[in-house]
């Protein structure tokens, strides 16, 4: 652990301000973990490079163009609650950020800027333009990772990466050339989705569909003799697309279609162009779409483009990259793809070629990036051949090496990695990692480099040009796990962070990058990991190879009414405006509470509203207890500061029930965060603390402790003294459990806690409170949950009988010996809380009618308010049914037997307690409801 080093100056106690304004805290904070780099992460020593107690993250790089929305809040609210909560627990902890050029959007962006300035990129040239994009980002990029730094993100921001930078362009070359040379990168034609705007291939994983209305037209096709006359018959087809019907090249039919069996081996004349086109027999084609009868256009339909491959038919592209009809569409050349569509099909009608048009409902694919129609093109790109890599992802999981949460994502990846295509990785981009590939105008080949060649591999010639198009942005991305630390120059003497930090420990993402980001990572970490061998020489196995061991889902943020947000809608929340309202630490909570694994988030304002009063509560609490330290010091009473953290303040067998019961639920409430972090709950470990935090700390301990403190001359020193050390010591421990969900405002008063001058420099830094065998005290717990009970149904029977509210009454109870107990030794506390004395203690059960009844005891108070006994008839009335519905609900459980045999015991027995309880507590609401008077 760090020493105090530099301190940051805070106020004294006493000073601290009276209202809490997260503004006033959270830049101070947010600049100093940055500057003392307090979440650095250095280069471990070779020989203490030791996986068990390192637990390091990977951040999914935004794009460099972004800014902060609620998805990325989200995620990087979980993983920081998960790094700040290992850094706690000792681990050695790595948080690695970074950004990714992102190949469209930002050339997309600095392309509208050129065009705004009156000249475009082509006007530019490349290199230019490139140097326009630097500039750009020099500029203006990064600013979701300078957003993330205001937010507190726990990152080590000495290790922030760009996947331009020049160590990480090195591994992206490398990473294709080697695949080249082992024969699993190739260079094609096929068809891919063109992106008519962005002018480059996009991956079907960039291609959103959205339903559209359209229509189906139905052609005639006339039928041509062997010596190329029109015999008169026709063939009608449908198609959705007419305009692709210029470069048709064939029509198909299924081989057993009874309409079509006599225009077997004939051919058709293509409408509107003349070119004849023969009639093809292929069992892919469907009888029942259409009229059963399939234009074939190979170079615009990835389908027709495999029958194309089948039938030897050749390949007619009619369209420019700009989705204009090129020179082979004849008489509409130049035309746009509508609007040749729209000519198309006018002309066909003149020519009494039209059978009819049908509405029809397309899943029309959108380019996600500019929302442009897809087209689907022929064109020649570079491939990845993805099957070798694949099967050692499949494996990878389906043997436990990576393990997914929630587990059904397992489930989605397995299905789509075992179906998956060939990867088109080349993108007609300038902005991007360049294809390592070089053309010779001598020989036609293709040299594949690691260094810019001086001449053609095969031929020896100098007339080489270099490939114009870029690396998929995702071909990067995907190496990060490898490249990051140290691939591919890792070497004896440079292998340290790599055996300290490969495998990563866990990967926190969306699901919406499980194939474009996540499966790749699997594919592409594995096959290059699995050459470097083990430190000790030995070959690396297959879960020592996986980038890492385990990959959690996080849900969706929608908004209140559970829509997914959107610009359309209208109903997106800006996070930092929300912080700026509310603070960082209210938003993080709100986040927290309610990432349930598998379940989406509705936020709501109202939420962050209420942790923002949370967080009030804790600062008001701290300034009762700084107020109390200073006026301790002034009577000689000190706390020894040096012992909280450690725990040695908290003494299960001495002080009060209240002070035994707050240690005891301290350590209790420590374990169940703890577990339920470990299983990703963070709703659960949100609810555990906060429930601790307000509940039971703020609302009674505190007033209790009020009790206790006192510092009058005749006052028990020694009591006091207890009770302010338990109470200064259970409040920071509670901040340190708190921490990682709201690190500002724990920061702040764990600092004046200690006066600015605390053992470490920060409460990241220090000790995650565990659960102590030691102190927990279930007797002690079960005192108070009386006491609390007790003091609640006075409070409860004082309200129905309408007493005034400063008004002191007495009170009557019945119990059995450990409730009198119980009662006797807080006799002081039920007096001042619920504002009753004197307190007596009845011989036998009360018979009042407006007594209130627990399965523990019976207490009453005496009152001259004349009773409401309508009223007390409706509540009893109420109480009964309410225990009548709990006793048949817990007979229709303990009455199932597959529920009692199959049921963990200790479910089934607080089941049967439960319903022991109910049962009395309804046999003396229906006695009170006989002993009221009869109307």
């Amino acid at each position: 652990m760090q020493t105090a080093g530099a301190r940051l100056k805070t106020p004294m106690p006493h000073d601290l301000p009276k209202a809490y304004d997260p503004t006033a805290i959270e830049d101070k904070w947010a600049e100093y973990w940055v500057r003392e780099n307090l979440f650095a992460q250095p280069t471990p020593d070779p020989d203490d490079a030791v996986r068990g107690d390192t637990f390091d993250i990977l951040l999914p790089p935004p794009n460099v163009t972004g800014n902060l929305h609620m998805g990325h809040m989200f995620e990087h609210t979980e993983s920081d609650i998960l790094i700040r909560w290992h850094r706690m627990r000792g681990d050695r902890v790595l948080w690695i950020p970074g950004t990714d050029h992102a190949g469209i959007a930002t050339q997309m962006l600095v392309e509208r800027q050129v065009v705004s300035e009156g000249t475009t990129r082509q006007q530019l040239g490349r290199e230019a333009f490139i140097e326009r994009v630097w500039e750009w980002k020099r500029l203006y990029g990064g600013n979701i990772l300078r957003q993330m730094k205001r937010l507190g993100a726990s990152v080590d921001w000495q290790r922030e990466y760009f996947t331009m930078d020049d160590n990480l362009s090195v591994a992206v070359r490398e990473a294709f050339v080697r695949l080249y040379e082992q024969g699993l990168i190739y260079r094609g034609a096929y068809i891919v989705n063109w992106c008519p705007r962005c002018q480059t291939a996009i991956s079907d994983l960039e291609v959103v569909h959205e339903e559209q209305k359209g229509h189906i037209w139905e052609i005639r096709y006339p039928v041509v003799s062997s010596d190329g006359r029109d015999t008169g018959e026709f063939l009608t087809v449908a198609t959705t697309r007419p305009e692709t019907m210029l470069g048709d090249t064939a029509v198909a039919v299924h081989p057993e279609d009874e309409r079509y069996l006599h225009f077997h081996g004939k051919k058709l004349r293509l409408p509107l162009v003349g070119r004849e086109i023969p009639i093809i027999l292929d069992d892919w084609v469907s009888r029942d779409f259409g009229t059963g009868a399939v234009k074939v256009t190979p170079a615009h339909d990835p389908n027709d483009f495999e029958l194309g491959k089948r039938h030897n038919l050749p390949n007619i592209n009619v369209m420019d990259e700009t989705a204009h009809i090129n020179a082979e569409g004849g008489a509409y050349v130049g035309l746009d793809r509508y609007v040749a569509r729209k000519r198309i099909v006018a002309d066909l009608e003149e020519q009494g070629l039209l059978a009819g048009v049908k509405d029809h409902t397309n899943n029309i694919g959108h380019c996600d990036r500019c929302k442009t129609v897809v087209e689907p093109r022929l064109s020649t790109q570079w491939f990845v051949k993805i099957q070798p890599l694949a099967d050692k992802a499949i494996e990878a999981v389906k043997t436990g090496a990576i393990k997914f949460t929630p587990e059904m994502y397992k489930k989605t990846y397995l299905n789509w990695m075992e179906n998956i295509y060939d990867w088109c990785i080349s993108r007609q981009l300038w902005w991007g990692h360049r294809i390592p590939a070089w053309h010779c105008a001598t020989c036609g080949k293709i040299t594949v480099a690691r260094v810019d060649p001086s001449g053609c591999s095969h031929c020896g010639s100098s007339q080489l040009t270099q490939e114009t198009d870029v690396l998929d942005t995702w071909f990067s991305s995907g190496l990060l796990p490898v490249s990051v630390f140290g691939w591919p120059s890792i070497t004896a003497e440079n292998r340290a962070d790599f055996d300290a930090f490969y495998p990563t420990s866990l990967l926190v993402t969306g699901f919406d990058i499980l194939f474009f980001w996540v499966a790749r990572m699997i594919m592409l970490g594995i096959w290059f990991a699995q050459d470097i061998p083990e430190k000790d020489g030995s070959s690396r196995t297959l879960a020592e190879s996986v980038p890492f061991r385990e990959v959690y889902i996080h849900a969706l943020v929608r908004d209140a009414n559970r829509e997914k947000m959107s610009k359309t809608k209208g109903n997106v929340i800006d996070p930092i405006g929300i912080v700026k309202e509310y603070g960082t630490d209210a938003v993080r909570f709100t986040l927290a509470s309610m990432a349930s694994p598998g379940t989406d988030i509705a936020f709501n304002i109202a939420r962050t509203e209420g942790y923002r009063a949370f967080a009030n509560k804790i600062w008001n609490a701290a300034r009762f207890i700084f107020q109390n330290i200073d006026r301790a010091t002034e009577i000689g009473i000190t706390v020894d500061l040096s012992l909280i953290e450690q725990g040695l303040h908290l003494h299960p067998d001495e002080g009060t029930d209240a002070d035994r019961s707050i240690t005891s639920r301290l350590a209790v409430a420590a374990g169940q965060a703890n577990l339920a972090l470990e299983a990703f709950r963070f709703d659960e470990a949100a609810s555990i603390i906060y429930q601790f935090f307000w509940g039971d700390f703020c609302d009674w301990y505190l007033e209790i402790a009020k009790l206790q403190l006192n510092y009058s001359e005749t006052g028990d020193r020694d009591v006091t003294r207890k009770s302010l050390h338990i109470l200064v010591g259970v409040f920071e421990s509670a901040l340190r459990l708190l921490s990682p969900f709201m690190p500002f405002i724990t920061e702040e008063l764990w600092h004046a806690i200690h006066e600015g001058n605390p053992p470490r420099k920060s409460i990241a830094l220090s000790s995650y409170p565990q659960q102590t065998v030691a102190v927990t005290n279930r007797s002690a717990e079960s005192k108070m949950a009386f006491l609390k009970e007790f003091i609640s149904e006075a409070r409860a029977a004082r309200k129905e009988r309408g007493v005034e509210e400063r008004s002191t009454v007495p009170l009557t109870y019945f119990s059995d010996a450990s409730g009198v107990g119980i009662v006797n030794s807080n006799i002081h506390v039920i007096q001042s809380m619920a504002r009753t004395s004197p307190i007596q203690f009845a011989l036998s059960q009360l018979d009042s009618p407006t007594k209130r009844s627990t399965s523990k005891f019976d207490l009453d108070i005496q009152y001259e308010k004349p009773i409401d006994i309508p009223a007390e008839r409706d509540r009893l009335t109420k109480d009964i049914a309410k225990y009548e519905r709990g006793l048949a609900a817990a007979g229709r459980q303990l009455g199932n037997e597959s529920f009692v045999q199959k049921a963990p015991p200790h479910i089934v027995g607080g089941l049967k307690k439960q319903e022991a309880e109910t049962r009395l507590l309804l046999e003396k609401a229906r006695a009170a409801l006989d002993a009221l008077p009869k109307e």
